[in-house]
C-alpha cells in the first residue's frame, strides 16, 4: 500500500515556489546569524553584512530587533509550511519499524541539511519568553510536528495518547544530536526501542492502557 497522507491546510500544487522578496532575503541572512552564531549576534548590521546588502536595509525594513525577531519567527514557518508538503506526502509506515524509520529521517534531516534553521529555531524559543508573539508562532510550528506524528501513528493502529511522548521524544533527540558531532548518525535503532518500551506492539493498544 501506498497511502499517502497530508496535514490539514497544506494543499501543493506543484508549480515553483516563487523567488524571494527582498525582505524575504533580508530575513534568511537573519535566519543564518541567529543559528550559526546565536541571539547576541544578531544585529542590524551582521544580517545587512551576511545577506551583502547596504548597510541599513535591515534597518529599513525592520526598525527595532524586536521587530527582527518576529519578522525571522514569521519567515521560519513560511518556510516550515513550504518544505511541509515534502514530509507529509512520504508513505504511510505500515508497521512500527516503518514508523521508527521515517521519524528517524525527520531527526537527521533536522539536525544535518537543516541544522541552521533548527538551531534558529531553538535560539528563538529563549528569545520568545517575553515575546508571546513569537512564542505563538512556534507553537503552530510544534502543532503541525504533533498533527504529523499523530498520523503516523494512527496508522499502524496507536491512539492520540501517544503522540505528546513521541513528539517530546523527537524533540529531545533533536536537542541533543544537533550539538552531537556524530549527528548524522541512524537514529533509527534507538527510535524503534522507544516506540517499543512506549507501545509494546503497534496494534495492541486499547482504550484501558491509556
Amino acid at each position: 500500500m501506498d497511502e499517502r497522507h497530508q496535514v490539514t491546510g497544506n494543499t501543493p500544487d506543484g508549480s515553483e515556489p516563487p523567488a524571494p522578496t527582498k525582505r524575504e532575503l533580508v530575513l534568511d541572512a537573519a535566519i543564518d546569524v541567529l543559528g550559526s552564531r546565536g541571539p547576541r549576534a544578531l544585529t542590524h548590521r551582521a544580517v545587512d553584512e551576511t545577506a551583502a546588502i547596504p548597510t541599513g536595509t535591515t534597518s529599513n525594513y525592520f526598525r527595532t530587533r524586536e521587530a527582527l525577531l518576529t519578522g525571522v519567527t514569521e519567515r521560519l514557518e513560511q518556510r516550515d509550511y513550504a518544505d511541509w508538503p515534502a514530509l507529509t506526502a512520504a508513505p504511510m509506515p505500515e508497521s512500527l519499524d516503518g514508523l521508527a524509520a521515517g521519524l528517524a529521517e525527520f531527526v537527521v534531516h533536522a539536525v544535518t541539511t537543516d541544522r541552521t534553521r533548527t538551531l534558529a529555531r531553538y535560539a528563538l524559543f529563549l528569545e520568545a519568553q517575553t515575546a508571546p508573539a513569537l512564542l505563538e508562532s512556534l507553537r503552530r510550528g510544534h502543532g503541525r510536528l504533533s498533527e504529523w506524528a499523530g498520523t503516523m501513528l494512527r496508522a499502524i493502529g496507536v491512539g492520540e495518547w501517544a503522540t505528546t511522548p513521541v513528539v517530546d521524544y523527537l524533540e529531545g533527540v533533536i536537542m541533543h544530536r544537533v550539538a552531537s558531532p556524530d549527528a548524522g548518525s541512524d537514529p533509527a535503532p534507538q527510535m524503534r526501542r522507544m516506540l517499543r518500551a512506549l507501545i509494546s506492539e503497534p496494534h495492541d493498544v486499547t482504550p484501558d492502557s491509556q
